[in-house]
């Protein structure tokens, strides 16, 4: 039986006379009952376009939002249909209490009760703590369960109580309260890697917050030490292992802006404030003001044109105190989270979201150790191009890419493997980068990921396929962007879009006994260049027998009106099982060394040199 949905309340109804069909607006946009008042009007205009969004999502019969199965290819054994998610349920019960609303409220409650039900709430459970995606699949039907719903959902549930607890009726406070314990035992139970940056900064908010509000001694005392752990950590590195990422360098900005709202301890403080400029100053850094676009390389990204995140944009445009411009939006599409933010860029980086007037080079070290991970980003007034020294394909990777364009009509250039049509973890690529141009070897791991770096292990080293290819991914707006009818492997591919200029000019190209065949396509929304391994029936590939499997290729991407660069000094070899590349560009030589065959993950990467 169909439940009757609710009439969606227009965008006007909700924005006449500063009152809504949500109520006067309260919230705890400074941490306590008393200062709620104090939201800003353009964040009190966002919260309400948020609140206007999800109106037609909510299911009073599940007391739950729905939505659809993610498309993320992990976790979840789900592919299709309507869902009732737990994470969007309780932001969306906290956005609503913070709305004051008395009918919606009630709504809240609703929601609150329904989800808290649905955490696993036994210590003796390997699960404790953790919350499913999904109302339909329980934790014990997940692929494997995320253990970042502790977090995730901790933050929210923390949102309800700081500004509501004194207002929900009956036993609900105490159940909020339990559940946030919960979570927060979870995460100390679980303690992260510093290294999964955002997880690590929400993790240390959810228990440092906890133990603050609650008073309990023992989550007291870890949190505050991961905290410190953390910022020695970030100190000692220098910079964010979970580096340069559209998506969660805003979530651990976020989280680190959400932790300077309502952390009491000054020493405390004075630390989260210290990592929380050094992020800002990593973010703003990268970006291309040409473009509105977040230069690469990214270690995570859902959307590679940034315009598909309209909240990203309006999360700097907020930061940046509206000085710059980088979103049009009004009011800004905050969703329903960022709203409630001091969210604050310090006024040193805020020129970096202004303009570029001249090439800019960035090369920074992401992670240290035995092979350090190197990120290289050229930011040029005509495009940019950023590459990272060696990472993997997962489909959240942006491990080369550029972009160029206009703020309008923005185009760019991923690179990445298909395996049968879907993102390849385990073939590897390893760059070598000066300004505009590149040298990537991409070579084979044995025993790393398929879909994901961890979850779906390659079994014994052998894959199964019917179509494996590298992609050089042209997308956004390319309606003047002119690719060759067809190619010759042992010549340059050239590849125009106004006023820029992209060549590829392939090294060597092994995979076993066959050599890549290249071609180019389409699909009406993007155009490509493949190089293909194989293509045809599905057949078993044993990686570590295969023999010889390598990918070498030169790139370059500069404006039209200059001259073209020469590649006749970009040579490769195989010598002793190694693969050795040299280009010499206006006296500057690109070098790369490598194994000339697949192998362990760890064994590739110790045995690189670039």
């Amino acid at each position: 039986m169909e439940t009757a949905m609710p009439s969606p309340i227009s965008r006007r109804s909700l924005m006449i006379g500063g009152l809504t069909a949500f109520g006067a607006l309260v919230s705890p946009y400074c941490g306590c009952a008393a200062e709620m008042a104090n939201l800003p009007e353009d964040r009190r205009r966002s919260l309400m376009l948020a609140l206007e969004e999800m109106e037609p999502r909510y299911d009073p019969e599940e007391r739950m939002v729905k939505s659809s199965v993610s498309k993320v290819g992990y976790h979840t054994t789900l592919s299709t249909g309507s869902v009732h998610p737990t994470r969007e349920s309780l932001t969306y019960a906290a956005a609503l209490l913070d709305s004051g609303g008395e009918k919606f409220h009630q709504r809240a409650e609703d929601i609150l009760r329904r989800a808290i039900s649905l955490q696993d709430q036994n210590p003796a459970n390997k699960t404790y703590g953790i919350w499913s995606w999904y109302l339909e699949e329980p934790l014990d039907k997940m692929s494997p369960p995320d253990w970042n719903w502790a977090d995730f959902c901790g933050v929210q549930l923390l949102a309800a109580w700081i500004g509501h607890h004194d207002r929900l009726s009956g036993d609900l406070a105490k159940q909020v309260r339990e559940s946030i314990l919960h979570a927060a035992e979870s995460i100390k139970r679980r303690n992260v890697g510093l290294g999964y940056t955002n997880i690590a900064v929400m993790g240390t908010y959810v228990t440092l917050i906890a133990a603050e509000q609650f008073g309990v001694p023992s989550l007291e005392e870890y949190a505050k030490d991961r905290l410190r752990r953390f910022h020695a950590f970030i100190l000692e590195q220098g910079t964010l292992t979970e580096y340069n990422s559209p998506t969660y360098t805003i979530v651990a900005l976020a989280e680190l802006s959400r932790t300077l709202l309502h952390l009491r301890n000054e020493e405390d403080r004075a630390l989260v404030k210290e990592i929380h400029n050094l992020a800002w100053k990593h973010a703003a850094i990268r970006f291309h003001p040409p473009t509105r676009q977040w230069a690469g390389p990214h270690s995570r990204c859902y959307s590679t044109d940034l315009r598909e995140r309209k909240n990203y944009l309006a999360f700097l445009e907020a930061a940046t105190e509206g000085q710059k411009r980088l979103s049009n939006d009004d009011p800004l599409p905050l969703g329903l989270d960022y709203y409630r933010l001091p969210i604050h860029c310090p006024q040193e980086y805020i020129a970096y979201y202004a303009r570029l007037d001249e090439p800019r080079n960035v090369i920074e070290t992401f992670a240290k150790g035995k092979t350090p991970v190197i990120g290289t980003t050229y930011l040029h007034p005509q495009f940019a191009f950023g590459s990272a020294n060696l990472a993997d394909f997962w489909n959240q990777r942006r491990p080369f890419l550029a972009y160029w364009g206009t703020v309008e009509k923005p185009a760019c250039l991923q690179l990445r493997f298909l395996h049968d049509g879907y993102d390849f973890c385990s073939a590897i690529p390893f760059t070598a980068q000066s300004k505009g141009a590149a040298l990537t070897t991409v070579l084979w791991a044995t025993n790393y990921g398929d879909t994901h770096p961890s979850l779906d292990k390659v079994k014994n080293g052998t894959i199964k396929a019917k179509d494996l290819r590298l992609r050089f991914e042209f997308g956004a707006e390319i309606g003047e962007l002119s690719l060759p009818a067809s190619i010759d492997p042992q010549k340059e591919i050239v590849a125009t879009d106004r006023k820029i200029r992209i060549i590829i000019k392939p090294l060597s190209g092994r995979f076993g006994d066959r050599d890549y065949r290249w071609e180019t396509g389409g699909d009406g929304e993007k155009r490509w260049i493949d190089a293909i391994a194989w293509a045809g029936e599905e057949r078993s590939i044993d990686l570590p027998n295969l023999g010889e499997a390598h990918l070498t290729f030169a790139f370059q991407i500069a404006p039209k009106r200059e001259p073209a660069i020469s590649f006749s000094s970009a040579k490769t070899k195989v010598e002793g099982g190694r693969l050795k590349t040299s280009w010499t560009i206006d006296g500057e030589t690109l070098g790369l060394e490598c194994l000339a065959k697949p192998d362990a993950l760890n064994i590739l990467r110790d045995s690189f040199k670039g």
